[in-house]
């Protein structure tokens, strides 16, 4: 629940002027505004679940977006229900001027959206309803050699169609041209991964692998609290602090704290013992990530 100084659980990603919000509790709109970011660019809306901490500021959401004449539509995904939910919460958000698309992720989850450099992905988790956690990964393109652009003796005009991949092949003097023809191995992109809600499931520690943030649920920070934590799916410090240790992670952020925690930095050594560099959350925290030359 919402305390004084501490809103409920959302995290958005802003890529070269998208912007991609992961959950929706109450108070989003306060800190987005707080931050100056806007809302005309959230082109993607990613659901882990729909109990109402995480979903309830939607509708407001909606119609602030509509307020600042978003036209395009949005692109929503989330377990199965989410059409329904949406659309119910939407009864006091309704003629928006905008298209909702949803995308329902099934139980096995894996790649759910793809454009361009920047793709998605899930793996189901294990908590009272419905779950999933989330991979935002940005790829990079191999650089360009125009050494072996000359080589293959392509006019200068055509190089630019293969280096930014406008064209994945196309024919010239009846021979065929690929991508891959003028870039070297593709390098290393970003990774963040946003885990809220659950036990700790087979296969989440793969998912996270080599993530430049994790963002990860630390509803307890007292590991005598291991109990609750298994009687409502939820993880200690300890537990996540595991996770990415496994993972190998650079970075973590504990999140989605008990109210019965009001100072979550107290525990914040059961973590870093297991993961030095671990952090607790807070409201508006942010980074920037960049591509390592």
């Amino acid at each position: 629940m919402p305390l004084p100084g501490r809103f409920l659980s959302s995290m958005m990603a802003r890529i070269e002027g998208s912007m991609v919000l992961f959950d929706c509790g109450e108070g989003t709109q306060v800190s987005l505004r707080s931050l100056g970011w806007g809302f005309k660019n959230i082109d993607i809306i990613c659901l882990t679940h729909f109990h109402g901490d995480h979903v309830s500021g939607l509708p407001g959401l909606f119609l602030t977006m509509a307020h600042s004449e978003r036209k395009e539509p949005v692109k929503l995904f989330g377990p199965t229900g989410l059409t329904k939910i949406v659309k119910s919460l939407c009864v006091i958000a309704h003629d928006l001027p905008f298209e909702l698309e949803f995308h329902e992720i099934d139980k096995t989850g894996g790649l759910v959206y793809k454009q361009d450099m920047l793709q998605i992905s899930t793996i189901p988790l294990a908590h009272r309803a419905p779950c999933v956690a989330y991979s935002l990964e940005l790829l990079r393109r191999g650089k360009f050699d125009p050494q072996r652009a000359k080589a293959l003796n392509l006019p200068i005009r055509f190089w630019g169609l293969l280096q930014k991949q406008i064209k994945e092949t196309f024919v010239y003097n009846e021979k065929t041209y690929t991508s891959d023809m003028v870039l070297g191995p593709q390098r290393q992109g970003l990774k963040i991964v946003f885990c809220t809600d659950t036990r700790p499931v087979p296969g989440l520690a793969d998912f996270a692998r080599g993530a430049d943030l994790f963002i990860c649920e630390g509803m307890y920070g007292d590991d005598n609290k291991q109990d609750k934590a298994i009687a409502y799916k939820h993880m200690t410090f300890s537990e996540a602090a595991t996770i990415a240790q496994e993972a190998k992670v650079k970075e973590m952020w504990l999140t989605h704290f008990s109210p019965s925690m009001p100072d979550p930095k107290s525990y914040i050594e059961n973590a870093t013992k297991i993961f030095s560099n671990t952090k607790t959350g807070k409201d508006r925290m942010n980074t920037t990530l960049k591509f390592i030359e």
